[in-house]
């Protein structure tokens, strides 16, 4: 059965680092047997469809690919269509009611314990919050990422120790979700 993926690219094409052309990463996926290669922007999101493996393996293939063909190793998370569209509906916080910069889903390759983030005095960031859900975490920044300090904080490695993560904004969010949409978006 083919189902429809996105892959989630961390840090590729930021401040002239890592550099990955779109057209090149389609060139790439489409030679691991990939269909319907499709890239959102150039912040490193690409949707495709695939009949084989699952999302750890994608993940892997993608990352080893990217590593040998541009010579740099890239955090790669790969995710279906319900996993997307799960998250996004689950969003604690008003999102059509918000402006798309204001708001951040950060997706981990893995589940994390909310006792990771328990020590967070989440009342020192006010009016930032952030809540916890399914491999993600949604964060409000109502100044935006770059002025967040609660953002920062979040990024410290103890708190992501042994799990990738990386970070989209609300109008990206829901891109994927209609990309990867049994319909095309």
């Amino acid at each position: 059965m083919t189902t429809t993926y996105a892959a989630l690219l961390r840090g590729i094409n930021v401040g002239g680092a890592k550099k990955v052309p779109m057209a090149d990463l389609r060139t790439l996926m489409e030679g691991l047997g990939h269909d319907g290669v499709r890239t959102y922007l150039q912040s490193g999101q690409a949707v495709f469809a695939s009949d084989h493996g699952d999302e750890e393996s994608l993940a892997a293939e993608l990352a080893g690919a990217i590593e040998k063909r541009f010579g740099f190793a890239v955090d790669v998370i790969v995710r279906d269509h319900a996993y997307l569209k799960t998250i996004a509906d689950a969003c604690p916080f008003p999102a059509a009611e918000l402006e798309a910069t204001q708001l951040h889903v950060t997706y981990f390759s893995a589940p994390v314990d909310a006792e990771r983030f328990a020590e967070i005095d989440q009342a020192a960031y006010l009016p930032e919050e952030f809540r916890l859900g399914d491999r993600a975490l949604y964060l409000y920044a109502p100044n935006g990422l770059g002025r967040s300090k609660l953002a920062e904080h979040l990024s410290k490695p103890r708190l992501n120790k042994g799990v990738i993560a990386t970070s989209r904004n609300w109008n990206t969010v829901v891109k994927l979700v209609e990309m990867t949409a049994p319909s095309g978006g």
